[in-house]
C-alpha cells in the first residue's frame, strides 16, 4: 500500500468547475478533496502552483493493432504516447489486429499481447461482424466494455461491415447484456470511392467520394434501431455537423443514442488541406470549415457527448506519403499524444473552459465505457489518475518528439497550446518530461 500524499493546485478541474483545491491520495485512490489553503496536516504535500490538475484522460477510440499489425502500432508504443498525452485509460478497438476481437480467442490473443506492456490502463471493445452473434455473450462474460461495428467497409478483411439484418440479430443480445454498440456510420450505397472523379492527389476528390449524406442515412437507421430495441447506440467520429439536428431530435424523444467527434474534425478544414497531404486522410473525411465550427457548437450545446482521438497510425508507405494518393492511402490519423492540446487550443480560441474540455475528454468517455465509478473525474473514490497540465505553454509539434510508432501526423509544424508536464496513474508518475516509468497499466474488464 502506498503512502498518502496531497496534490495542491490553484487550478484543479473538478466536476463542477475549476478552483483551487488540495487532493488527498492514498493507496492509488482519491480519498478527499479539500480547500487549497486547508490541506490535511501531517501528509506530504506537493504544490503545483498554477499548473492545472486535470483528471486523467480517457480515450475510448484507439487502434493499437497488436497482435498482427504491430508494425503499424502496438501496446508498448501506443500506450507510451497516450501517457505523454495525459491519457491514463484507453479502450482498444477490435479491428486492425489479427485476429480481430470478434471471438473469445481473439480477445485472449489481445490480452496476451498486452500483458505487462502497457503504460496506461487498457480496456477492450468487442466486435460485431456478420455471423458472430453467438460470440457476443462470451465476449461480454470475458470483460469487453461494449461492441463496435462498421456500416461500411472497414479497410481490413478480418472485420467485415454489417448490414441491417446483422444489426437486428445483434441488438437484442446487446439489450440483454446492457452494453453499448459503437458504430462507424457511413452508408455504403452513398459512397463513391471506386467511381471518384478528379485528381486523386486532391483531398477534394476523397471528400466528394464520402458525402455527408452517407453519414445522415446511416445515422437515421441507427436512430430507428436504437428506438426500437432500446439499446445504447454510440456514433463514433462524427464529421458531418449537418447530422446534429436529427440526433438532437432523437435524444429529445428519449432515444438512447450518443455521439463523439475527434480532434482532427475540430482542428482542420478541407479547404486547408494541401495537395498530396495524405497524413490528413481519414474516414469520414475532414469536411469544410462550416462543419468544423458547427461541431464546436454541438459540443457546447451538449449535442455531442465526447471527443475521442480515433488514433489510427500506419507506416508511411501505407499512408501514401510518397505518391500522395488520397484514394489508395490508409485512412487514419495518429494523434493520441496531441488530443488534449489540440482540443484545448481550439477551446481557448472560442472561450471554452477547461472543465468543459475535461468533461469531453475524461468524464463522458469514462461513462460510455462504464468506468465512471473509477475513472473520469477528480472526486473521492475515483482512481488517482491525473494529468498535470501547463495550460498556458505553447509548443510546435515536432513528429520526432512523438512516441507512437511512426513519426507521422497532420499536426506536424502546428503551434498548439497546452503541455502535459506529468501523468499519474493510481497516484504513481508514469510520464514526466520525456521519461516513462516501468509499464504499470492494468487490463480493464467490465465491472
Amino acid at each position: 500500500m502506498s503512502s498518502p500524499f496531497i496534490l495542491s493546485s490553484r487550478r484543479v478541474v473538478l466536476p463542477h468547475g475549476v478552483e483551487p483545491a488540495s487532493i488527498v491520495v492514498s493507496d492509488g485512490r482519491i480519498v478527499a478533496v479539500s480547500g487549497f489553503d486547508e490541506p490535511p496536516a501531517g501528509v506530504p504535500l506537493r504544490e503545483l502552483g498554477d499548473l492545472v490538475l486535470l483528471p486523467g484522460l480517457v480515450d475510448t477510440h484507439v487502434h493499437l493493432n497488436e497482435p498482427g499489425r504491430t508494425e503499424w502500432e502496438g501496446f508498448e508504443s501506443g500506450t507510451r504516447a497516450a501517457a505523454a498525452g495525459g491519457v491514463t485509460t484507453l479502450i482498444d478497438m477490435p479491428l486492425n489486429s489479427v485476429p480481430a476481437t470478434t471471438t473469445a480467442g481473439g480477445l485472449a490473443a489481445k490480452r496476451e499481447a498486452a500483458a505487462e506492456r502497457c503504460a496506461v490502463d487498457v480496456g477492450f471493445w468487442g466486435g460485431v461482424v456478420p455471423g458472430n452473434a453467438a460470440e457476443l455473450e462470451p465476449l461480454a462474460e470475458l470483460g469487453v466494455l461494449g461492441f463496435k461495428c462498421f456500416m461500411s467497409p472497414s479497410g481490413v478483411d478480418e472485420f467485415e461491415h454489417v448490414a441491417e439484418a446483422d444489426l437486428r440479430e445483434a441488438l437484442p443480445i446487446l439489450a440483454r447484456l446492457q452494453l453499448p454498440l459503437l458504430v462507424h456510420a457511413e452508408w455504403p450505397p452513398l459512397l463513391r470511392e471506386t467511381e471518384a472523379d478528379g485528381d486523386p492527389r486532391d483531398h477534394s476528390t476523397w471528400l466528394a467520394s464520402r458525402p455527408a449524406d452517407s453519414e445522415h442515412h446511416a445515422i437515421d437507421l441507427l436512430i430507428a434501431l436504437a428506438r426500437e430495441y432500446q439499446v445504447h447506440v454510440h456514433v463514433v467520429h462524427l464529421a458531418a455537423a449537418t447530422a446534429l439536428g436529427r440526433l438532437r431530435a432523437a435524444r429529445a424523444e428519449g432515444v438512447p443514442i450518443t455521439v463523439e467527434t475527434c480532434p482532427h474534425y475540430l482542428t482542420f478544414a478541407a479547404e486547408e488541406i494541401g495537395r498530396g497531404a495524405t497524413a490528413f486522410k481519414c474516414a469520414p473525411p475532414i469536411r469544410g470549415r462550416e462543419h468544423r465550427e458547427a461541431l464546436w457548437g454541438g459540443l457546447e450545446r451538449g449535442d455531442i457527448d465526447l471527443v475521442a482521438t480515433d488514433h489510427s497510425p500506419a507506416p508511411p508507405a501505407l499512408k501514401g506519403i510518397d505518391d500522395g494518393n488520397f484514394l489508395s492511402a490508409w485512412g487514419g490519423i495518429a494523434s493520441i499524444q496531441l488530443g488534449v492540446a489540440a482540443v484545448w487550443t481550439g477551446a481557448l480560441a472560442r472561450g471554452i473552459t477547461l472543465d468543459a474540455v475535461a468533461r469531453w475528454l475524461s468524464a463522458a468517455p469514462a461513462a460510455l465505457a462504464g468506468l465512471h465509478r473509477s475513472k473520469g473525474a477528480i472526486a473521492p473514490g475515483r482512481d488517482a489518475d491525473f494529468a498535470i497540465f501547463d495550460a498556458d505553454a505553447t509548443f510546435v509539434v515536432d513528429p520526432a518528439a512523438l512516441y507512437h510508432r511512426h513519426a507521422l501526423t497532420p499536426y506536424a509544424g502546428m503551434r498548439l497550446t497546452g503541455v502535459v508536464v506529468e501523468t499519474l496513474l493510481r497516484g504513481d508518475t508514469i510520464f514526466r518530461e520525456g521519461t516513462f516509468a516501468v509499464p504499470g497499466g492494468r487490463l480493464i474488464m467490465r465491472p
